[in-house]
């Protein structure tokens, strides 16, 4: 028995090695940061940008539906250039697939158009210019802040109530600075999680349009591997179901009146700002 599990151990690790060095050859034998070998197309990038608590685990998986993106969640990769969004293909793609069946050998195919990464924290662009690229595609997310506020502090117990205020308003003037660099609208969306949750087909649609895919988005999503581990997603929460949930669950936490004030003219503002420079839900041609 114990020679069986000792073969079977050196035959994943084989297996393990021959698909990490396929996807390595692919993907970093060219030297332009967005093609890859047999692949006529470049990729595009896509970029959830948003702040803890937000609701983005489910965008991200929402995204993820669609045969045209492939992504898990947080990657944590510090972008200091365009080459590191190779740094990002590798990465989703041993991550975000498990390859244990015959049948799995189609998903060796890299026929997605968007490789997805979801960014919540202010030290992961070294260098903020490449947003400029014309192959990136940003997704904006926010959340009124006393739901995100009390969130936060329940995932993290160890932060009071001025650690949460600080870094939410920190990221928000972030996203501010991330949408104004862009500066296209063909190629970036901004909604709340509430529009998310009740206006769902409108958020579908304009996601469809921004990004072009041709598959429609769904209600419904795979849950993957990676579904629900601290540091890639909501570790907490309904992420599991597969689905959309819109009961919300309780939470305990209460944040003082001054700093949800506070928090809430900064959320005011950088919607206001997003909507400047972003496509929203209510302007996208549905033509």
């Amino acid at each position: 028995m114990k020679q069986i599990k000792a073969l079977r151990h050196r035959i994943r690790l084989y297996k393990n090695d021959l698909v990490a060095g396929y996807f390595n050859f692919r993907i970093n034998t060219l030297a332009d940061p967005y093609t890859i070998v047999g692949r006529g197309q470049p990729y595009r990038i896509l970029l959830v940008l948003s702040h803890m608590r937000s609701g983005s685990s489910l965008l991200t998986h929402l995204l993820n539906s669609n045969p045209e993106i492939i992504g898990y969640g947080e990657t944590h990769i510090q972008y200091a250039s365009e080459q590191d969004f190779k740094k990002l293909f590798v990465k989703v793609y041993l991550s975000s697939r498990e390859f244990t069946k015959i049948e799995d050998l189609e998903k060796l195919q890299m026929n997605q158009n968007y490789v997805l990464d979801k960014v919540l924290h202010d030290n992961k662009f070294l260098t903020e210019d490449i947003l400029n690229s014309q192959q990136v595609y940003a997704v904006f997310l926010l959340r009124e802040p006393q739901r995100s506020l009390a969130s936060i502090m329940d995932l993290k117990p160890h932060w009071d109530q001025e650690t949460a205020c600080h870094y939410y308003i920190n990221r928000l003037s972030s996203l501010v600075r991330y949408a104004q660099l862009i500066n296209r609208k063909q190629r970036s969306l901004f909604f709340t999680y509430q529009q998310l949750l009740d206006q769902t087909d409108s958020v579908f649609m304009a996601l469809k349009d921004v990004l072009e895919t041709r598959e429609n988005f769904s209600e419904h999503y795979e849950v993957l591997r990676t579904t629900g581990m601290p540091s890639i997603g909501d570790s907490k929460g309904n992420i599991k179901a597969g689905k959309i949930i819109r009961n919300q669950r309780k939470l305990n936490p209460t944040i003082s009146p001054d700093l949800i004030d506070k928090a809430n003219l900064h959320f005011e503002q950088c919607s206001a700002t997003l909507s400047d420079y972003c496509r929203t839900i209510d302007h996208v041609d549905y033509n």
